[in-house]
């Protein structure tokens, strides 16, 4: 909070403003004023203010309306709420709300003066709190779980993640499924000044577009076929804290355009609805796709693809780092233990040779369910070669493009290749595959469903 704290105070008299006004400003607050609950609700979304003073009694947008867009906006913020009809169960409903106070007109000026000294008081403990907790999480990070990986790749990019994590700048975390993207964005909020915040995540492959959409920004009640209340949207529920849009390559084209209007506005408008809700949060999207290459084809906007590549991070696969096989096998070893309350098991020499030389397709994702695999079909503490999958022992390399495809192959046969290698190296089994390839079920039966009906590339 600054030196000078700064009020924002609401009410559709305006005498009343002018009387606050000139008496808030002898007292050394900066003041600003809004004449009814609408013109209170823009101030609100333009600007920060340390407190808000407003009036319950007003046309259309009430007090409570201010009190619930305040909150929305900075749960730190103390809303004072003044009524010259005070009710018992009004005042109960903005106690519980998270008003800090609640009084009854005609006041005196010593006694409004005493009220706002104390939400002075309050906001600044809240402020320091807060900045104090994120002073111990920076300098002890050995408490936040952090990405496991010493390789030179792999640093750079958790240097980064470190250097970015206290911003709310937008993130748009890239790579391969089953790099652990999920894992640095959890990180990222962590370290952010939001990590007291809920972290929220959506997988935007994972349902159909409508329910999608219904998830994503709310419904208000009979918008459609089953909506019989209000729901809210994870941006809305994210408030304070972090989004995270898991493949958001996948997104459809109409949501495209909803989740740019989220970016660039900070609002949502739920489904059905005609009002508009202000969204504090940072967003961090990942995807598995070259979202360039799928604006140039034309299947995602270059002004959203933008938007969420302010600060880009590249997680590299697991083939490419190499030197982190040791240090993760070692970790998911150890949480299993705990989760089981066992000694952790190791893998022996042999074994240890089979995990090295192997592709990892499925990247850190398949190694920790291989490891799994093998600690439920080993008794003992070491773990031989046999316990691991057999696709992990055979090593042969299967080519991932046939030999009668082009030498050089577009982005589309290479996925489709790939698709179908995991699937036979899980024996066909769709469930296994999907997890393998870091996609939602319903999406690989959707792209095998395509490939039936287009012939395969020569």
């Amino acid at each position: 909070m600054s030196q000078q704290p700064s009020i924002l105070i609401v009410d559709d008299e305006s005498g009343i403003l002018d009387t606050l006004r000139i008496l808030l400003r002898k007292e050394g607050f900066e003041v600003t004023t809004a004449q009814g609950g609408k013109a209170g609700l823009d101030q609100i979304r333009s600007g920060n203010h340390d407190i808000v003073l407003t009036d319950v009694r007003m046309p259309q947008v009430t007090g409570l309306d201010i009190l619930q867009a305040a909150k929305e906006q900075d749960t730190m913020t103390p809303v004072i709420l003044m009524t010259a009809q005070a009710s018992l169960q009004t005042a109960i409903q903005a106690v519980n709300q998270g008003a800090f106070y609640y009084i009854q007109k005609p006041f005196s000026n010593d006694e409004l003066l005493a009220i706002l000294r104390r939400a002075c008081e309050y906001r600044q403990i809240r402020v320091e709190n807060r900045q104090l907790k994120q002073d111990i999480r920076r300098k002890d990070k050995s408490t936040i779980s952090r990405p496991i990986g010493k390789s030179r790749r792999f640093i750079d990019v958790l240097k980064l993640a470190e250097l970015v994590a206290p911003t709310d700048s937008t993130v748009l975390i890239q790579g391969e499924s089953g790099t652990g993207k999920e894992v640095l964005a959890r990180f990222l909020h962590n370290f952010s000044l939001r990590a007291e915040g809920p972290f929220l995540s959506i997988n935007c492959g994972a349902l159909p577009e409508n329910l999608l959409e219904s998830e994503l920004f709310g419904h208000v009640k009979g918008s459609f076929t089953g909506a019989v209340r209000d729901k809210q949207g994870l941006f809305a529920a994210a408030r304070g804290g972090t989004f995270f849009l898991d493949e958001v390559g996948e997104m459809p084209p109409s949501l495209q355009i909803k989740l740019l209007r989220v970016l660039q506005e900070r609002e949502v408008i739920p489904v059905g609805a005609t009002e508009t809700i202000p969204v504090d949060v940072r967003i961090v999207a990942a995807t598995n796709r070259d979202l360039e290459e799928e604006v140039r084809r034309g299947h995602f906007r270059s002004d959203l693809f933008y938007r969420l590549n302010v600060i880009a991070l590249e997680l590299p696969c697991l083939r490419d780092r190499r030197d982190d096989l040791v240090l993760l096998i070692d970790h998911f070893f150890q949480e299993m233990a705990s989760e089981r309350d066992n000694p952790p098991k190791a893998l022996s020499a042999d074994a240890l040779d089979a995990v090295m030389v192997y592709d990892w397709p499925g990247n850190v994702r398949e190694l920790q369910n291989a490891l799994e695999h093998a600690v439920v079909l080993s008794k003992g503490t070491l773990i031989e070669p046999g316990a691991l999958p057999e696709r992990i022992t055979r090593r042969r390399r299967e080519p991932l493009v046939a030999e009668r495809s082009s030498p050089n192959p577009s982005l589309e046969v290479i996925e489709r290749a790939y698709i179908m290698w995991v699937l036979q190296a899980e024996g066909g089994n769709k469930t296994r595959a999907a997890e393998v390839l870091g996609i939602d079920p319903s999406t690989l039966y959707r792209k095998l469903s395509r490939y039936e009906e287009q012939p395969a590339a020569g």
